[in-house]
């Protein structure tokens, strides 16, 4: 049998993986100011967070 291909746009940067985390209020304001600041969805502001941590190393 042949397998059948996922649809939807190709991408040259796919994200499968998928994390989650409960974070306070405040947190959350902060994140979606810097969101808002921008233009970005809160997934974005949260992928740049974690390449800051990357950079910073």
């Amino acid at each position: 049998m042949t397998e059948k291909k996922k649809m939807g746009r190709p991408t040259d940067d796919p994200k499968p993986n998928k994390v989650s985390a409960w974070v306070s209020d405040e947190t959350l304001e902060i994140l979606d100011e810097y969101c808002e600041k921008k233009q970005i969805r809160r997934p974005e502001g949260v992928r740049q967070a974690i390449n800051h941590l990357k950079d910073k190393k």
